[in-house]
């Protein structure tokens, strides 16, 4: 069996995959992909290259190792080697607007988006009605996410400088606000062309709602009314309509793998907003129902190794 060679930049996030891998016997190998050397004369390692490089990466001073990723991914692929959440999803993972008509294409319902530069923000404001928000067109994590109820309150947070620190690539994302009817967003867990389940993660602590361990450990399970941060959306399966659009919208977009995120208004219409390739797993809603997201991921891989074994013979 080949190997599997596993780009990421954090550390923090590798621990259940690795685990799930191990559990498998799957060999692998790690490359820490903040940067590194692009020689096109060289060939590139065979086996199935898995893309764990993340859209907060600049979070973590690591924005180079995006730019990196992506020229990388391409070579792979030019070169025929397989990669789980190559160019195209991580195009996706890299611009909140590509992703926005990417489900706009499929059909899906989203929210009112507009994209401009800081410097442009209050015109390009005037063009949503309040309430809205704000967020980064690279990010992750809610990276960006502000609430605006009036124009001016927003006019003032731009004079203020609130547009200073954005995303890398200098483009706010401007999107009309869903106000759900319920206090949380639902996110949708697909691997492989398979849904695993769904989960709630609350919004009243605000929006800044990665489900990984990693991200939030001290207090991620911590009070929210009656239930913690983020719980089993259990009503939730397979053969929901909004489902199997996120499936088919996964297969036409060449994502492996991904979390893909909706709010729910007062009239019962689910709004769909965010796509997540580097989807993580909340440890503690998986242990209480008997899921294991990583595990799927490392069944993915196997199977691509075990593939590209066949074709080799």
């Amino acid at each position: 069996m080949s190997t599997i060679h596993v780009l990421f930049e954090n550390d923090d996030w590798l621990p259940p995959l690795r685990e799930a891998l191990a559990a498998r016997g799957v060999p692998f190998e790690e490359h820490f992909t903040a940067g590194g050397i692009l020689d096109l004369a060289r060939d590139l390692p065979d086996g199935v290259y898995l893309n764990r490089m993340s859209p907060s990466s600049h979070t973590r001073g690591h924005q180079a190792g995006v730019v990196y990723t992506r020229e990388l991914l391409g070579l792979l692929e030019a070169s025929g080697r397989r990669v789980i959440n190559g160019s195209r999803a991580f195009a996706l993972e890299l611009s909140k607007l590509q992703q926005d008509a990417a489900l706009r294409a499929a059909g899906i319902l989203t929210p009112h988006t507009v994209g401009v530069v800081a410097a442009d923000a209050k015109v390009a404001a005037r063009q949503l009605e309040a309430p809205f928000i704000t967020k980064h067109n690279q990010g992750g994590k809610g990276l960006g996410v502000q609430l605006f109820r009036t124009h001016e309150a927003f006019d003032a947070f731009v004079d203020d400088g609130g547009l200073e620190d954005g995303s890398p690539d200098g483009i706010v994302v401007l999107q009309q606000y869903i106000e759900p009817a319920e206090p949380f967003i639902t996110r949708v867990e697909i691997v492989d062309g398979a849904f695993l389940y769904a989960i709630r993660s609350s919004t009243e602590q605000g929006f800044e709602l990665c489900p990984a361990d990693a991200c939030d450990a001290g207090d991620a399970f911590c009070p929210v009314g009656d239930v913690g941060r983020f719980s089993l959306a259990d009503e939730l399966t397979e053969v929901d309509p909004l489902v199997q659009q996120y499936v088919a919208f996964l297969a036409a977009n060449q994502l492996d793998l991904a979390g893909i995120e909706f709010v729910t208004d007062a009239e019962g219409r689910r709004w769909t907003y965010d796509v997540n390739g580097t989807t993580n797993y909340n440890g503690a809603v998986e242990e209480a129902h008997g899921f294991h997201g990583m595990g799927a991921i490392a069944a993915l891989a196997e199977r691509e190794l075990q593939r590209q074994a066949v074709a080799a013979k």
